[in-house]
């Protein structure tokens, strides 16, 4: 008489979960992109994890709008085109006046109360 098991199917290991998400996905195209630059002009190439610094409190959404914007300028111009709209767009400081300009030309409504005794 045989085994039990020998007459069941071989149980296989079951299948890793994939830990790819869109926006390490995105990640990995900046980081192709922005190398391809860097080796060109003699600097090392970036990490994923300073990348991951870079992008720290961004939401995936605005960082297809950064892809969007980064590939048009790369159309218009050279292959350094789209490495210089990058950083010109996730340096904070080029966005500052932006705001405060919205702010200030913002019309602002003062409620009156009559109160008649």
């Amino acid at each position: 008489m045989d085994h039990i098991g020998s007459h069941m199917p071989k149980a296989s290991a079951p299948p890793k979960k994939s830990r790819d998400t869109e926006r390490g996905e995105l990640m990995e195209y900046f980081l192709s992109k922005l190398n391809a630059t860097r080796a060109r002009d003699g600097l090392g190439p970036l990490s994923m994890g300073r990348l991951g610094r870079v992008f720290l409190g961004v939401p995936t959404k605005d960082l297809y709008y950064l892809k969007s914007i980064c590939d048009d300028a790369a159309k218009r111009g050279n292959a350094s085109s789209f490495s210089k709209k990058f950083w010109w767009e996730v340096n904070p400081k080029n966005h500052e006046g932006k705001s405060a300009l919205q702010s200030k030309t913002a019309p602002t409504t003062h409620i009156k109360r009559n109160y008649h005794a």
